[in-house]
């Protein structure tokens, strides 16, 4: 069965090993996450669970989301999203907890990255620019994209400035280092994408986790 949790960037520390060397981890905080509903083959066509996390107050839920939450009975949530597993006796009002992980496990871990607003080819695709010295009158620019007469017009895909950022990025095969279920605690070796008390999705590595 594929494993997946909701989980909240906290930030980076350092943990030392039984040899005592440093380890750079990421803290991910798990409360647990709440089935809210269970979608099977047969009646939707796959098989996933929709999993919410961060309770939130009534009067920030509309009247349609209210309905929804009030089957599985277990409040109201700011974040709700599916995760692509079948588990048995996984019925709505369920709660997954941080101990559906493992030291040693890898997972792979979805965020969105910190966005940087508007930047040039230099900062966004690592252009190496132009002479600095007096004169050059070229110094941070894109240069030529290459369009002329023919084609007449900007091929898609290249490389110019724009916004940076702010992108949905997952990374692959990270360990779990530790586990702290008594203070809803994941470690994670490495670094996440996203900025601190933003949202992420830890789920088991497709690459190293079958």
């Amino acid at each position: 069965m594929t494993k997946g949790l909701i989980g909240k960037k906290l930030g980076m520390t350092q943990v030392f090993s039984e040899e005592g060397v440093s380890v750079p981890v990421t803290v991910i905080e798990v409360e647990p996450s709440v089935i809210i509903q269970k979608k099977t083959k047969e009646k939707d066509g796959y098989a996933a669970l929709q999993l919410g996390y961060g309770r939130i107050k009534q009067k920030n839920v509309t009247k349609a989301l209210q309905g929804h939450f009030r089957k599985a009975d277990k409040g109201l949530f700011r974040i709700l999203r599916e995760f692509r597993m079948d588990m048995e006796g996984g019925e709505p009002g369920l709660e997954l907890k941080p101990e559906m992980f493992e030291p040693g496990d890898y997972v792979d871990i979805v965020g969105t990255t910190k966005g940087k607003g508007f930047a040039g080819v230099i900062k966004r695709h690592g252009f190496s620019g132009g002479r600095a010295t007096h004169g050059s009158m070229f110094h941070r620019a894109p240069g030529s994209i290459g369009a002329s007469a023919d084609p007449s017009r900007v091929f898609k895909g290249t490389k110019l400035p724009g916004r940076m950022g702010s992108e949905r990025k997952t990374t692959q095969n990270l360990l779990v280092w530790a586990v702290r279920p008594e203070m809803n605690v994941i470690l994670v070796k490495g670094a996440v994408p996203g900025c601190k008390n933003g949202f992420v999705l830890i789920k088991q590595a497709i690459k190293k986790g079958q």
